[in-house]
Formats: structure tokens, sequence, C-alpha cells
């Protein structure tokens, strides 16, 4: 089963990819929350443009991905894990909670350290939320991620199939919770006691400061009830809030290509700090 996973993990991820992809531009065609301020051709053109440039530096100098890292330590025996007989459902519980919590405190991190910050801006910068953003991200930052991530898996040992897993899960939940939807507020509520909803996650997107930095969460809520960065709602409604930085620069800085990857060189003012929960 590990050759088949290694063999066809760039299927798996790509179909899982188009699929998410696919049902969350419908569901915002049909229902979105917010009105988009810009065209959707206009940045979809500029978002996903740096989503394949990321995917192609990613494949050139991490061809084997994250899972072959996680076959590289099994086979050499680094990781907790892999010195460790669990049942293969614990293994995978226990592995996909720990990297969905590294997530959590590598983003948070990306928010209080400055010179992560600029890097991390490029996600913020964008003048629309829909499930774009969740893939909008600094090839600096991309990079970074997978070798924190490449890391954690060296340290823990996890099964190739969680890596995976978790994987496809953090790519899904990423355009699930950046989607320009709303759900019930029953359901979102109910939801929300465990998953990342958009509506939690639209907080963070908030120009204020002291919504912005909060609610770091991608997939498990958990993190943020339990490490106090939690906010519930934008004081300014769901369709009233400001999206993107409070020092909004020229819109050709953060909706063009060529914006994107030059915007870490530009220092950020003191309006658009870093920080965490409670800067205000």
């Amino acid at each position: 089963m590990e050759q088949w996973l290694l063999a066809h993990e760039a299927t798996l991820r790509l179909g899982m990819f188009f699929g998410v992809f696919m049902a969350m531009a419908g569901w915002e065609w049909r229902t979105p929350c917010r009105t988009l301020r810009l065209t959707r051709w206009r940045r979809w053109s500029n978002n996903l443009a740096l989503v394949l440039l990321n995917s192609l530096l990613l494949r050139l100098l991490f061809p084997a991905a994250a899972v072959g890292v996680a076959a590289w330590a099994q086979i050499h025996g680094w990781g907790l894990l892999n010195h460790v007989e669990l049942p293969l459902w614990l293994a995978l519980l226990l592995s996909v909670t720990a990297l969905d919590l590294l997530i959590y405190w590598q983003h948070r991190l990306f928010h209080q350290l400055p010179w992560l910050w600029r890097l991390h801006r490029v996600h913020h910068a964008d003048l629309d939320y829909d499930l774009t953003t969740g893939l909008r991200f600094h090839p600096l930052e991309i990079l970074l991620s997978m070798l924190i991530k490449s890391a954690a898996i060296l340290l823990l040992g996890p099964p190739l199939l969680a890596v995976l897993l978790f994987e496809l899960i953090l790519n899904g939940m990423a355009m699930f919770n950046h989607g320009n939807v709303q759900l019930p507020p029953a359901l979102d509520n109910g939801l929300r006691r465990l998953l990342v909803t958009p509506d939690m996650h639209r907080v963070h997107h908030s120009i204020h400061l002291n919504e912005m930095h909060r609610n770091f969460g991608f997939n498990l809520s958990i993190w943020d009830r339990l490490f106090g960065s939690y906010a519930a709602q934008p004081k300014d409604g769901h369709r009233g809030m400001q999206i993107g930085l409070p020092d909004e620069p020229d819109p050709r800085r953060v909706d063009r290509l060529d914006g994107m990857l030059l915007l870490p060189f530009h220092a950020p003012t003191e309006q658009s700090r870093a920080g965490g929960p409670g800067v205000d």
C-alpha cells in the first residue's frame, strides 16, 4: 500500500484539489456571502498563477513531497511513532492531530515574528475573500512551511497514509474555510465546535488587528479556544467588514502576481504590524 501511495500521491492531491475547488466555486457562484470588490477573473488569474508557481517550485525542490519524507523516516527509523507499536487508526488520529497543531502554531508564529509576517502579508493582502485566498501564499512561505513540516515528520514518524490524509484535508479545508459562503447560523455554531468554518476564519482576514491576529486554525477549531486566540464574530459583521491590510497599498501591489512576489520586500507600516491575540 505504501508504494501505491507514493506512486499516486500527486494524482490523489490533484483530484482532491479540483474536486473541492469546483464544489466551492459553484457554491460561491450560487449563494455568495459577500459582494466582491474586484472581478473574479482579475483576482483568480493572479492568485492561481501564484498557486501554479508554488506547485512547480515544490515539485522541483521537494519531488517526493511530505509523503516522501515520511517514507524516508520510516525506512531509517526516524521519529517517535516508528518506534512505538500502535493500531493504525490510533497512529493516524495522533499524527493528523499533531500535524494540525503544528500548523496552528506555525501560522501563529508567522503573525508574531516581523520577518515572517512580511511573507504572510501576501495572504492577508487579498482585497477579497474567497476560495482562492486560501491558496494564495508567497513562495518563500510555502518553502519554509515545507521545511517545518518535514522536520516535524522526521521527529514524529507518522504513517505515510496519515501524512497524505493530512495534506488532503489541509488543502481542502483551506478552500472551504476561505470560501465566500455562509452556513446557516445553527449549523455554523455546531460545526465550529470541531472544525474551522468560513465565518470563523473570515474574522482572521479583518483589517482590525485585534481580529486579524486571531482564529489561526485551519482544520480543528479547538486550538484557538485552547490557546486563547478565538474570536467568534467580526465587530463590523461578515458583510460589512473590510478584508485586507489596514494600510492597503496600491492595488497593483496586492492583486497582481509581480506585486505579490515583491510585497514582502516593502516594509509594513505601524498600522499593519505583526502581533498576536490582544493586539489592538
